[in-house]
């Protein structure tokens, strides 16, 4: 087995990280090798080490390869804004080629598992008039997609599964992330959302305590991917 996913997420904030570490998690679990990329990340700190990201350091955590943070997450800036708009102040040429040659690096190593994560939501602006889904196209690979349960959250997921369609790419599955619990007619959001994206959810995730990965892991099904 070697298979390999661009896992997105339907707005920033939802939860993305959580989930593509819970999936290594759970890969690793089943005894499979997990290898995962950020190809950018803005929001890092200043360490001795360099610029560091926690959300890099997330998924570094679950890779059973013996990969580098700059492996990981070969472009990290450190303002917590866009990152077209980080990169450009840190005089960074954030162009599609730049971020595929490092990501298919990752996926050569052919793991059994393979995550490559996106930032923001579907449409993030690179340099010019590229976005980060065009990586994706890039890269070829189906898309799960990190669904943020809450109001509105429809209208996202779906528009999105729609831009993914429109991209030439497969959706493979979906997770559904409760980031609010107290989400007015939370069932019949998540059945609507069942019903309407063309894939299987991969599990539902509830807002929980301490979202380790292996806590996260409990509610994934790694089965149900194509």
């Amino acid at each position: 087995m070697s298979a390999a996913y661009f896992i997105a997420g339907t707005d920033t904030d939802v939860g993305k990280t959580t989930i593509a570490a819970g999936l290594l998690h759970a890969a690793r679990t089943a005894g499979l090798s997990t290898a995962a990329g950020k190809p950018v990340a803005s929001g890092c700190e200043v360490t001795p080490k360099g610029l560091r990201n926690a959300d890099a350091l997330a998924l570094l955590a679950e890779c059973s390869l013996p990969l580098s943070y700059a492996q990981v997450n070969p472009v990290a800036l450190e303002p917590a804004i866009a990152p077209h708009l980080a990169a450009r102040e840190a005089g960074i040429a954030l162009t599609v080629q730049s971020l595929l040659e490092p990501m298919r690096e990752i996926l050569a190593l052919q793991a059994d598992f393979t995550l490559i994560e996106g930032a923001g939501g579907w449409r993030v602006p690179l340099a010019d008039q590229a976005n980060l889904s065009d990586l994706a196209r890039g890269l070829g690979l189906p898309v799960i997609l990190v669904v943020g349960v809450r109001l509105g959250c429809i209208s996202h997921a779906l528009l999105t599964a729609e831009a993914i369609a429109r991209d030439g790419l497969q959706l493979a599955g979906w997770v559904a992330n409760i980031i609010e619990p107290k989400t007015s007619r939370l069932e019949e959001n998540l059945a609507t959302l069942a019903e309407r994206l063309p894939a299987p959810c991969l599990g539902r995730v509830p807002k929980l305590k301490t979202a380790s990965a292996q806590a996260v892991a409990e509610h994934l099904q790694l089965d149900l991917l194509d």
